[in-house]
């Protein structure tokens, strides 16, 4: 059996919803605190089956990296009842866009999150102003905002931010 396995790593396999919903069934990974599922292709609506898995309920890490989730599968994650124990959450090169990241900036669902990775995520300064006005991420002490064509304004947004407050590291490079 895995009961034991406390990582897992599937990534760079071309997972898609098929997939996902055969592991979001899965009751054999008890003790799964890590599960990595980056550069696959995995869409919303795998997205959503993950989040409404029981598999997630332990996690501390989700790497999603460079896979399809867009704004729709982030509010999935954003509102799901089984990341209450989630640390870090990576979501980069996936189309986000402001509205995935007003659905976090919101998220009363994930109060344990200390690090947040949106690089490449197509946020712009609408999705940034979310992040910062946050009542509920006030936790982050890591945020990660590369690529994401934020301008002065969303910049000035952060650096004014009260709600950021235990933010430790912030990386904002190549915003244009």
């Amino acid at each position: 059996t895995l009961g034991e396995v406390q990582q897992l790593y599937l990534s760079n396999n071309g997972l898609q919803s098929a997939e996902i919903e055969v592991l979001s069934k899965s009751r054999c990974l008890p003790k799964l605190e890590k599960l990595f599922l980056n550069h696959n292709q995995i869409d919303d609506t795998g997205a959503k089956m993950l989040a409404e898995s029981t598999l997630v309920r332990n996690l501390s890490c989700l790497m999603l990296e460079a896979n399809q989730i867009g704004s729709e599968g982030t509010k999935s994650f954003a509102t799901s009842l089984n990341l209450k124990k989630l640390k870090t959450l990576f979501l980069d090169s996936n189309p986000v866009g402001p509205e995935g990241a007003e659905e976090l900036a919101k998220s009363t669902c994930l109060p344990a999150l200390t690090e947040l990775h949106l690089d490449s995520t197509a946020i712009g300064d609408q999705g940034v102003k979310a992040i910062a006005a946050t009542q509920t991420l006030t936790k982050l002490n890591k945020l990660y905002l590369c690529s994401n064509k934020i301008s002065n304004e969303g910049a000035v947004a952060l650096a004014q931010s009260h709600n950021l407050k235990n933010l430790n590291c912030l990386s904002l490079w190549r915003n244009e």
